[in-house]
């Protein structure tokens, strides 16, 4: 079967052949039909620090995706060939701590699929059972390959109580631009978003923020006159930029919520003081999908209607050009790329 792997270490990916994968009692195999690239195979494909430090060469990329079922171990019996399927990435051990406090997307064990072990930007790709998503038959197999990113955006908008506050969003990324209707669906009064990208800015606007600010032009102004002076109830950090991270929390008012999804590439040096001690801040840092609550509150955002992912999506490639696909999402110019096998 055909698979984009990172080959060696060093910039660039390649198109290769390789054997379809091996499918163990309790794996399912999954005909990939759509996957979308994400920011961390844009890491992985520039061959930065923390790709140096944690891929180890070759391994097939790619972990948002959809597909059908192909083939089952023989201790799978619940799902027949052709099911709607995604997955849920982050692999962990039965039993594990974390796994049994219902912490599971914290476990420290976690194996990733794409970065870990052979993922989706391939004809097929092989999964624990535990880890695999039914998918509605009506769902576009598009937009349920985005449901990896989303499920960020809805686990970081569901950190806080948000019904009725006013929203600030550092960081027009994907899962930043999916974090405005989460928000908007949760009643939030007022969503604001801040970015240096004007395409993304664009796309703010069109997600439904009320204001879409450049972060580079003073936007607290902006923001303090529509919040009164107050100040921001929520702050959602989405960008990993230090300057972004000082702006978001002078902007967020005192005893306000801070959730915080974005990761930057150092360390990054807080105003304890002013931003946290004295400003009782309340922040929670948020990574990956709770296993399984999130889903299935993607499951009713995307099922309702309350949240349409289509507009994200501007560009489509086949698996053979995977190449102009990662060239136009590492433009920043994109919304999300979708490769189809």
């Amino acid at each position: 079967m055909r698979a984009v792997v990172k080959p060696a270490p060093g910039e660039g990916l390649a198109l290769v052949e390789v054997p379809v994968p091996a499918v163990g009692p309790d794996d399912v195999l999954i005909r990939v039909t759509a996957a979308s690239i994400c920011g961390t195979d844009v890491h992985i494909y520039n061959w930065d620090a923390w790709s140096a430090g944690r891929i180890k060469p070759p391994v097939a990329l790619g972990h948002e995706f959809a597909g059908t079922v192909a083939a089952i171990g023989p201790a799978v019996d619940d799902l027949p060939v052709g099911t709607p399927v995604s997955a849920e990435g982050h692999i962990v051990m039965p039993g594990a701590r974390h796994v049994v406090s219902g912490q599971e997307h914290l476990a420290k064990d976690m194996v990733v699929i794409g970065i870990d072990r052979p993922g989706a930007f391939a004809d097929y790709v092989a999964v624990p059972r535990r880890n695999v998503w039914v998918n509605p038959p009506e769902l576009d197999p598009e937009i349920a390959s985005l449901q990896d990113p989303f499920g960020n955006a809805v686990h970081t908008v569901h950190a806080q109580p948000v019904a009725g506050r006013s929203v600030l969003i550092t960081g027009a990324g994907l899962i930043g631009l999916m974090a405005i209707p989460v928000a908007r669906a949760a009643g939030a009064a007022a969503v604001y978003v801040t970015d240096v990208n004007p395409r993304r800015l664009a796309m703010a606007r069109d997600m439904g923020a009320d204001l879409a600010l450049d972060a580079r032009a003073a936007p607290a102004e902006a923001v303090m006159g529509a919040t009164g002076g107050a100040g921001v109830d929520v702050l959602l950090e989405m960008s990993g930029n230090a300057a972004a991270i000082d702006q978001g929390f002078t902007l967020l008012r005192p005893g306000g919520d801070a959730a915080l999804l974005g990761l930057p590439g150092k360390a990054v040096e807080v105003n304890w003081s002013d931003h946290l001690v004295t400003k009782g801040a309340t922040v929670r840092g948020i990574y990956g999908r709770r296993m399984w609550e999130t889903w299935h509150q993607m499951r009713a955002l995307l099922g309702t209607g309350a949240v349409d992912l289509r507009p994200l999506i501007t560009h489509r490639y086949a698996l053979d050009d995977f190449q102009a696909a990662f060239d136009v999402m590492r433009s920043g110019e994109s919304g999300k790329v979708i490769l189809r096998p």
